[in-house]
């Protein structure tokens, strides 16, 4: 049985350092009105303005300059439903190695594109999480590339955890943080900076009620993953990864489940107030906030905005 390699704060100030040169340090926005919706004082790391429109590069980027020469010369591969197959398609082009991107058949038409548009080859599967590993799998085998992990991956979890490490430089002291889940890169990079940082700081995960199985990984004290997605967030429709899950378990972490529609109306909201074009899978964070005012109530609230890759043909609030 493979062990588990779990990364730690130490990696984070590496991945920062080996980053540096590529990537963004995106701005902390701040909203009087949405300050006073939400009776907090939020502010929101603008993640959807990195490289990619997503702070999936971090991680992508981090884990294609950790590479020794003669494996990044066979190039990388990697599975995802939009922005990490972009992300790693344009970290491997910053060092000029090929990049083999396995897509779900219903991934958002705009993160194709994306992924295109940056060079890497792009494969189709069926749209579960099996068929995306076989196919990706079989292109790995095929092409000897290194397998860069979408969120269970040491280096991807490390460079995530840069885009905390920004934001508690930038504001100070912060009560919490509220970050988006899916697979768990983001969050269990985010609970490495805060461990370094600010141990005091709480960390709240936010997860579509239509993938919910972080919420019941945590609670049963085991991952349970056996399920079918059901969310139009499909940036976090994966599953929690198992180093994920370790971290996320080990930091305390506490999951606020959000209905899709609530995660509308916190999107339209960042949209119309904040001026911000962010995804659904972004806008969940703030969601999570307005759920529960009274959890959040007069308290520094870090909320990272993930990503900003959104289909303009099929905005949520039309088609609702």
């Amino acid at each position: 049985m493979t062990q588990i390699v779990l990364p730690e704060f130490c990696d984070v100030l590496q991945a920062a350092a080996r980053i540096g040169p590529y990537a963004q340090v995106t701005p902390v926005l701040r909203s009087r009105e949405l300050d006073a919706i939400s009776g907090a004082q939020l502010h929101f790391k603008a993640e959807h303005l990195q490289r990619g429109g997503a702070f999936k590069f971090r991680g992508a980027c981090n884990a294609v300059w950790s590479l020794p020469s003669e494996m990044a010369a066979n190039g990388v591969v990697t599975h995802s439903s939009g922005n990490h197959g972009a992300a790693l398609a344009m970290a491997a082009r910053t060092r000029a190695i090929g990049c083999h991107v396995v897509a779900p058949e219903n991934a958002v038409a705009a993160k194709l594109a994306n992924i295109s548009r940056h060079g890497a080859t792009l494969w189709r599967c069926a749209p579960t999480i099996a068929a995306r590993e076989q196919l990706c799998n079989e292109v790995q085998h095929s092409s000897g590339a290194t397998l860069v992990h979408p969120y269970a991956d040491a280096a991807v979890i490390a460079g995530q955890g840069t885009a905390a490490l920004e934001l508690l430089h930038a504001t100070g002291p912060l009560d919490v943080v509220v970050v988006p889940v899916g697979g768990g890169g983001l969050a269990a990079g985010t609970a490495l900076a805060l461990r370094g940082l600010a141990p005091d700081c709480e960390l709240v995960l936010a997860e579509p009620a239509g993938a919910a199985d972080t919420a019941r990984s945590l609670a049963a004290g085991e991952r349970r993953i056996d399920f079918v997605p059901d969310t139009l967030c499909d940036g976090l429709r994966g599953t929690l990864g198992a180093p994920n899950f370790t971290l996320l378990q080990a930091a305390g972490a506490q999951v606020i489940t959000v209905e899709d529609a609530a995660v509308i109306q916190a999107m339209r909201l960042i949209w119309q107030v904040l001026k911000q074009t962010v995804e659904p899978s972004s806008a969940i964070a703030l969601a999570a906030v307005l759920a529960h005012p009274e959890r959040f109530a007069g308290r520094h609230v870090g909320v990272l905005l993930s990503g900003g890759n959104v289909d303009m043909d099929a905005l949520p609030w039309v088609a609702a």
